[in-house]
C-alpha cells in the first residue's frame, strides 16, 4: 500500500473521521432540506401556473411562471447533484477512502475537506480537472 494511502481509514492526522462525517451528515441534511423546499416551490408554481387562462397568450404572469419553475427546476437539480456527493463521500468514509485524491492518491488537506466535505481531489488535481473540462 502506498504512503498516501496509509492511514486514509480510521484517522486523519488533524481531524478525526468522526468530525468530518457530522459535516457531511449536516450537509446532506440541509441538502434533503433544499430539496424538499425547492419540490414545493415547483409545486406551488405548476399549481398557479394552472390558474391562468391558457387562451391569453399575452399574459405577462405566464412567462414569469415558466422562467421561476425553470430557475426553481435547476436549482432542483444542482442540489440533488450536490447531495448525491456528499452520500459518496460518507460511502467513501466506510470503506476508509475519504481524504484521498482520486486522481494523485496523495492526502487531501483538513482545511479543504473542511472547507468542502465532499471533496474528491486535491486543489492540485482539482484544477487540472477544470481545465480539462473547460
Amino acid at each position: 500500500m502506498s504512503e498516501a494511502l496509509t492511514g486514509a481509514g480510521a484517522e486523519s492526522p488533524e481531524r478525526p473521521d468522526d468530525y468530518f462525517r457530522q459535516l457531511l451528515e449536516e450537509k446532506a441534511a440541509e441538502a434533503r432540506r433544499q430539496i424538499d423546499r425547492l419540490t414545493d416551490d415547483i409545486r406551488e408554481v405548476t399549481l398557479a401556473g394552472r390558474e391562468i387562462p391558457a387562451d391569453d397568450e399575452y399574459d405577462p404572469e405566464g412567462s414569469t411562471l415558466s422562467l421561476e419553475r425553470a430557475r426553481e427546476e435547476a436549482m432542483l437539480t444542482s442540489t440533488e447533484s450536490e447531495l448525491a456527493e456528499v452520500l459518496e463521500a460518507i460511502e467513501r468514509l466506510g470503506r476508509g477512502t475519504y481524504g484521498v485524491c482520486e486522481r494523485c492518491g496523495n492526502r487531501i488537506p483538513s482545511e479543504r475537506l473542511e472547507a468542502r466535505p465532499e471533496a474528491r481531489y486535491c486543489i492540485v488535481c482539482a484544477g487540472l480537472r477544470r481545465r480539462q473540462i473547460a
